[in-house]
């Protein structure tokens, strides 16, 4: 996109040359009259039906191998099948017989509450062969007798023997199916790690048979090949190196590891660079950044400066102003005392005044306090 005259890939030009050189051998072997033969080559078609005669041989030993393994997979897997059923059913069966022996009705610890000769087997009628026969209307228990003690404690002790026994053969039934399970399983592990080992084994068989099959057939096939496949191979070697020289001369001699800067210069925008060509600014680039920085350095620094000064004017007309308010607030704090002093005086004078102009109303004027006859008559003359 940015780079117009851009020289061919080597790699591309060896690949090509090479791919040249090939069709010029091909054609002139099969131009040639010496050695160009007519009609059908024989001993390729042969060499190739043997191929295929071994390949179809390699193919059914395979599958015969791989039908018989199966066969005896599935004859394993049968017997494995076989007894697991053999095992279940023995289980089963024992498993009813402990049922038939140990579990029967009589022995249940609830079978007391549900028993239906229960109220006639509670007080029995004769309590001995010596006991007078009793009336229907007679005693034959009394309250707090208890005559079936020993009994009762037989069979709690039977019961408890019972249970410890039935929780012994449980865990030794559930030990011995755990070690069945794992059985089965070490077994079924076994067997598939043997199938998978013989699989493996039948397939690089079968690998080294392909290969050594293919190798004899590329001796059958003569020496001839053989050297042209050689020369061949040496021809795209030294092509190979050829281009690897000439790459590396190319990036040694090309612009893209010198340090040009006018290798990174746009061609239709010379203000942009090629970010792939670029290598970094030039001398004057960075001097020219760097003057420009320090002018702006000194830009702030003058503004710094004028930033300092204003702020400091305006500290001292705070100052002042502050100073000002001060002078302010104490004139009228001492205009407000002098207005209270002759205020305070002019109160004092009023009140000397009027005190002055009282006593001269109660020793004077007001000399004769009214009787209660002047009252009645003021009240009789209001009515």
């Amino acid at each position: 996109m940015y780079k117009v005259d851009l020289s061919p890939d080597p790699k591309e030009m060896a690949a090509i040359e090479a791919r040249r050189n090939r069709e010029k051998e091909r054609q002139s072997r099969f131009f040639n009259v010496q050695t160009r033969g007519m009609g059908v080559d024989v001993k390729a078609l042969n060499s190739q039906v043997e191929e295929q005669k071994l390949r179809d041989t390699t193919e059914q030993s395979k599958e015969a191998t791989y039908g018989t393994y199966q066969k005896q997979y599935d004859l394993v897997a049968q017997l494995l099948e076989k007894e697991q059923a053999e095992r279940t059913r023995r289980l089963a069966k024992k498993l009813q017989e402990f049922r038939e022996q140990k579990q029967q009705l009589r022995n249940r610890p609830q079978y007391n509450l549900w028993n239906p000769s229960r109220l006639w087997m509670e007080f029995p009628a004769c309590l001995g062969r010596s006991d007078p026969p009793c009336g229907l209307a007679s005693l034959q228990c009394f309250a707090g007798e208890d005559r079936e003690r020993a009994t009762c404690l037989k069979m709690q002790q039977e019961q408890f023997t019972y249970g410890l026994e039935r929780q012994l053969q449980e865990q030794w039934q559930v030990t011995a199916d755990e070690k069945c399970v794992d059985m089965l399983s070490d077994q079924l592990r076994l067997a598939m790690d043997m199938r998978s080992t013989q699989t493996a084994k039948v397939e690089e068989s079968h690998r080294v048979a392909m290969m050594s099959a293919m190798a004899n057939t590329n001796k059958a096939q003569g020496p001839h090949q053989a050297a042209e496949l050689a020369e061949r191979q040496r021809r795209e070697w030294q092509h190979e190196q050829e281009a690897n020289f000439i790459e590396i001369q190319n990036q040694i001699t090309s612009d893209l590891l010198t340090e040009n800067p006018q290798v990174a210069q746009h061609p239709v925008a010379p203000h942009q660079v090629l970010p792939y060509c670029w290598k970094g600014m030039t001398p004057e680039q960075r001097a020219a950044i760097r003057k420009v920085q320090e002018v702006q350095r000194h830009e702030e620094e003058a503004q710094r400066q004028a930033d300092q000064a204003r702020v400091a004017k305006w500290g001292s007309q705070t100052l002042c102003l502050a100073q000002a308010t001060m002078e302010l607030q104490e004139q009228e704090r001492e205009l407000s005392a002098e207005h209270r002093r002759g205020l305070g005086s002019f109160n004092q004078q009023l009140a000397k005044e009027q005190k002055a102009q009282q006593d001269y109303l109660n020793s004077i004027i007001y000399t004769n306090q009214p009787m209660a006859q002047y009252h009645l008559q003021f009240n009789t003359s209001s009515h």
